[in-house]
């Protein structure tokens, strides 16, 4: 095949008009290029630092080879490193430099390190193992012949040298061709290399063996798909991240199939929709993915965007950019640019979002940028790339994060790894300081936790989400049940009763971490506030002799990098059954109101008795000239018939909610018969 064969083919492949996005970057992109321009400089001079926005291996450090490139080079102690270098994400930079200044270094250097790649790294040498991981060879398809299409008009990509990087090509789908197994079957990894796999097989020239790569991408990842993703849209692996690198190799693919009147299977169609939701739900309010499991803090549009324009979506589009931004133009052209302008927004219908199958739950209070956005979790582990977050809780209000995911931080078989992988470094509880969860190793664990006991009530003023998990029925001294009960009294107002269902001795821990921009202090015994630069929170706690304590943990929002934060850690010990209810208020740092909780007596109505806590408990909340009962029940109570009374409601149901600023004192509102 020689160079013009390739230009000149009848496809449709990601970039259309050159010069016109060219244009389009200039005109509205140029502080990105800016950045772009800065990566292909320090690469032209053999100087790395990986810190694009989907660089799954982020580095802080940049790694500068002054003479021959080391391609299997690794700075101290991460191989994730060797891995990020051999995918070469780089060389698009190099190109979209080139068409956007025409200066010929890039090309050359393209050319240079492309050439060099090819000779040094062969394949059958077992020595670069570490680079020929299916997953980079996969990559590698996808990042080489975008790259390529922007050296076109280049004195430097001469026959000769296209002739090596088409061998080279053909190597890498012959080797991935060859290698598909269970573990490709449910891991990211399989999506990663047969995404390339496909590419391979539309952007070289048609011949009976690339459409032989087509047909077996197709079919791999259709298996892939159906497997990988839940009925909910989210990917198994609990991790919005790697999530989202599957979704952008599905719209790759979905991309070419659609320009090039290729059958797109019905399960990816379908499936890939159900993703592109998945990544819109997983989104916060200002944009970026929440940082569940091995994940950072990465605006997400620019997926959404393209799922949006790829369906037609408007809620899509309304959880996208208004216009491609500078990622989306090169990947999907001027004329895909034109046709997104004219895609309505639409307001998606509901606030309270149930995704079942992962379970995942988000409640909102409105759709606005201000407003309160709430995640709790109880699902599956989610392999390797899972963390130990059963019950976590996320909480975004008024433009800032409150309550955060403390991130990843590290691959590496070290300690750190594990910090940022337990119980403690999340949202959620821990009995005894034992983990619920045990890691052996960076991915494996000895013991897994089942969550169980999932519910949602959606209603006008108030949502409830409950869940729980057997991590530690099995725990020394006796087995205890944990469960966790939220009721969101809409905006602003969150009761978590955490639940603790023991026959023994046991110490109850919860742990809350902060956004890092404000701090965190104890008003009294069992009130703390935390004010930041947009909010004021409080959060009152109320148990038997529960102890609160602040500390500094550490908060990593992108790999390799950490900051500190503020954690709030509360303590209960109890022989036998115990409970902590928590009250979270949010404000707006210019319109607080602070919130008063009281504790009250339950009585039973037909038999006299004030319930013991263990059977049922009840709290008052005022907030400003708003006042609600809250009655939870934590085991069954009306025997043989009766209803309860806290404070002058009375009413029947586990959780029962009375609007006492509207003189609701009868029935109220049922969300758990």
């Amino acid at each position: 095949m020689s160079k013009s064969t390739f230009f000149s083919q009848n496809k449709k492949f990601f970039m259309d008009d050159i010069e016109g996005i060219c244009e389009y970057v200039s005109k509205n992109y140029m502080n990105e290029f800016k950045d772009i321009l800065a990566v292909a400089d320090d690469v032209v001079n053999k100087k790395f630092l990986f810190n694009l926005r989907w660089d799954m291996e982020r580095t802080v450090v940049p790694e500068v080879f002054n003479d021959e490139i080391n391609w299997l080079h690794m700075p101290e102690d991460d191989p994730e490193w060797i891995y990020q270098f051999n995918r070469h994400r780089f060389w698009i930079c190099l190109g979209q430099a080139y068409v956007m200044t025409k200066d010929e270094k890039y090309a050359k250097a393209f050319v240079e390190q492309m050439t060099h790649w090819i000779k040094n790294v062969k394949l059958e040498d077992e020595r670069n193992a570490l680079a020929w991981r299916t997953i980079e060879a996969g990559l590698r398809l996808e990042y080489w012949l975008k790259a390529i299409m922007y050296f076109k008009d280049s004195s430097h990509l001469t026959e000769e040298v296209f002739e090596i990087f088409e061998a080279s090509v053909k190597e890498h789908a012959e080797f991935l061709m060859g290698i598909y197994d269970t573990f490709r079957l449910v891991s990211n990894w399989g999506v990663l290399q047969n995404h390339g796999l496909f590419i391979a097989g539309v952007m070289l020239p048609e011949s009976e063996r690339t459409a032989e790569y087509r047909k077996e991408a197709l079919k791999r990842l259709s298996e892939e798909i159906e497997v990988q993703v839940y009925a909910d849209g989210v990917h198994w692996e609990q991790s919005p991240m790697y999530h989202n690198e599957v979704a952008h190799c599905y719209l790759d693919v979905k991309i070419l199939c659609d320009r090039n009147n290729i059958e797109l299977p019905e399960v990816i169609e379908r499936k890939l929709y159900s993703m592109a939701y998945g990544t819109f739900y997983h989104k916060k309010p200002d944009h970026h993915e929440i940082m569940m499991g091995d994940s950072d803090d990465i605006d997400v549009r620019d997926i959404i965007t393209k799922a949006a324009y790829s369906y037609k979506d408007g809620v899509l589009k309304f959880g996208g950019y208004d216009e491609f931004d500078f990622d989306c133009i090169w990947d999907l052209g001027i004329e895909a640019a034109k046709e997104y302008i004219k895609i309505d927004k639409c307001l998606p219908k509901e606030t309270a979002i149930e995704l079942k199958e992962s379970g995942n739950y988000y409640l909102h209070s409105d759709w606005s940028k201000d407003e309160n956005f709430f995640h709790f979790y109880c699902g599956t582990l989610g392999a390797g790339h899972g963390h130990s977050d059963k019950l976590h809780i996320d909480l975004f209000a008024n433009g800032e994060d409150i309550l955060v995911d403390s991130g990843r931080y590290t691959y590496v078989d070290k300690p750190d790894r594990y910090e940022f992988k337990d119980p403690s470094a999340h949202n959620t509880t821990t009995v005894d300081e034992e983990d619920f969860i045990v890691c052996v190793d960076p991915w494996g664990c000895s013991k897994l936790a089942r969550s169980i006991n999932q519910k949602m009530v959606k209603s006008d003023e108030y949502d409830y989400v409950e869940g729980g998990h057997l991590g530690y029925y099995d725990i020394k001294g006796g087995g205890v049940f944990v469960n966790r009960r939220i009721i969101y009294i809409k905006p602003d107002i969150y009761i978590i009763v955490d639940e603790f269902y023991a026959g023994s001795k046991h110490k109850y821990n919860q742990y809350f971490h902060f956004n890092n921009t404000g701090k965190l202090s104890k008003e009294s015994n069992n009130e703390v506030n935390h004010i930041s630069e947009k909010n004021y929170t409080d959060l009152c706690f109320l148990a038997n002799n529960i102890d609160l304590n602040i500390k500094e943990t550490r908060y990593s929002k992108h790999y390799n990098e950490y900051e500190m934060k503020e954690t709030l850690v509360t303590e209960v010990s109890a022989d036998g059954f115990a409970s902590i209810i928590t009250v979270i208020s949010t404000n707006s740092k210019e319109n607080y109101e602070k919130v008063k909780v009281q504790k009250l007596k339950v009585k039973s109505n037909f038999k006299g008795i004030i319930f013991e806590d263990k059977l049922i408990e009840a709290i008052n909340i005022e907030k400003g000239q708003k006042k609600y009962t809250v009655v939870v029940a934590h085991q069954d109570y009306a025997s043989p018939t009766d209803s309860f009374n806290a404070d002058g409601c009375i009413g029947f149901g586990q959780v029962v909610v009375f609007n006492r600023s509207k003189n609701e004192e009868r029935i109220g509102k049922v969300l758990v018969y």
